[in-house]
């Protein structure tokens, strides 16, 4: 089955921004008290939303952040993420070989997508079709976010696919009833070290080069 609408999440599988936003959430949880690498960091948080990272710090290490820490982060990832964002290899390429409608549903806010997306000119793919979890009241793994972003598109679940690099966001898919594809391509991944992860968390296959996309669709 071809989908009627693939649905993207931004950070590490449009943009390769989460090494750099990584490297500076550990430095900002190490202010704070909790100590992890950037490894750690990454294996935990990423796929989360920012209030949701601060409940995981304090529900599993017993870290209680304070109210500033959510603004100094977003301040601070914003000027790193200016400078040092790339686009994921080949995906402007294949978002415009696309023939099936596309959208974005990121865990990171609106703002932070135009800034990304903007930075590496893929903004303009995806005019009008970003949606944050700051739309709904839970974030993934909860499928809140896809279901808002298929009825807003007027698509029928079991017609999506999500193109997810993260655990919690393949969790999101699959409860959404959606076709779930793991990215392994972005930064932070590794295709050997994340393959089983990814699928364990529900991804139909595993994948690292963007280029394979539209085949793996069913659109070549």
């Amino acid at each position: 089955m071809t989908p009627d609408l693939v649905i993207f999440d931004c950070d590490g599988v449009l943009v390769d921004s989460e090494p750099p936003a990584n490297r500076l959430l550990a430095r900002s949880l190490a202010a704070h008290g909790l100590e992890m690498t950037v490894e750690e960091v990454m294996r935990t948080f990423v796929g989360l939303s920012l209030p949701s990272c601060v409940t995981l710090a304090r529900d599993r290490f017993g870290v209680t952040l304070p109210d500033s820490f959510i603004p100094d982060l977003k301040r601070d990832s914003l000027d790193i993420l200016a400078r040092e964002v790339t686009a994921i290899p080949g995906i402007a390429d294949v978002i415009d070989a696309l023939p099936c409608r596309t959208c974005v549903a990121s865990s990171g806010e609106i703002e932070k997508m135009h800034l990304t997306l903007g930075a590496t000119g893929l903004l303009a793919r995806f005019d009008g079709r970003l949606f944050s979890s700051t739309m709904v009241s839970r974030g993934k793994p909860a499928p809140d976010l896809f279901l808002h972003a298929a009825s807003v598109m007027g698509v029928s679940p079991d017609r999506c696919v999500v193109i997810e690099d993260s655990p919690f966001g393949l969790q999101a898919a699959v409860a959404a009833g959606m076709r779930p594809l793991g990215f392994a391509g972005g930064g932070h991944r590794d295709l050997a070290r994340d393959r089983q992860m990814l699928l364990d968390a529900g991804a139909e296959i595993v994948f690292e080069r963007m280029a394979d996309l539209p085949l793996l669709l069913g659109f070549a």
